[in-house]
């Protein structure tokens, strides 16, 4: 059960990191909309990343919510793993 659980979880971040990727991807035009090339669309990317990285902290922080028998956490439990799953997630 635990096995299905991880693999669940890391399936779900990478299906994130993925669709990130493709999000910024789409975003990196210029002011006159041609799109990106270069040192300018990898630096954009990168930068999109990180910001877009933030806010898919909190979906990646509740999915991975659960306790050593596999049931998801709930009330003070789950507010304070997040919690700390966030700032662990900042500070790297």
């Amino acid at each position: 059960m635990r096995a299905l659980i991880a693999s669940l979880t890391l399936a779900l971040l990478a299906t994130v990191a993925h669709a990130g990727d493709a999000a910024c991807e789409a975003k990196a035009v210029d002011k006159n909309g041609k799109a990106l090339a270069g040192a300018a669309k990898t630096s954009f990317i990168k930068k999109c990343e990180k910001e877009s990285g933030a806010a898919n902290t909190g979906a990646a922080c509740a999915a991975k919510a659960v306790d050593k028998n596999g049931k998801a956490l709930a009330g003070a439990a789950k507010t304070s793993f997040i919690k700390k799953c966030e700032k662990d997630a900042a500070a790297k």
